[in-house]
């Protein structure tokens, strides 16, 4: 395996976590409201559900943002 396979290889495998953090993200997002009236929580504690979501979101894009200027 040649130096750049190497290198594209480990592109898409951090690119495969960007994909798996976005859609888990997503599913936190639309799941609040049931996760927090299933453990009895009040609104503060849905926010705290939608804040992790956006840190998520946050973080995929910064890591999104290397890999493509690390591609170029």
């Amino acid at each position: 395996m040649t130096d750049r396979q190497r290198q594209d290889a480990a592109l898409a495998r951090q690119g495969r976590v960007v994909a798996v953090v976005i859609a888990l993200s997503g599913l936190v997002a639309l799941l609040a409201p049931w996760i927090a009236a299933t453990l009895g929580w009040t609104l503060r504690g849905e926010m705290l559900l939608y804040l992790a979501a956006m840190g998520g979101f946050a973080w995929a894009l910064i890591v999104t943002v290397g890999l493509w200027r690390r591609r170029k």
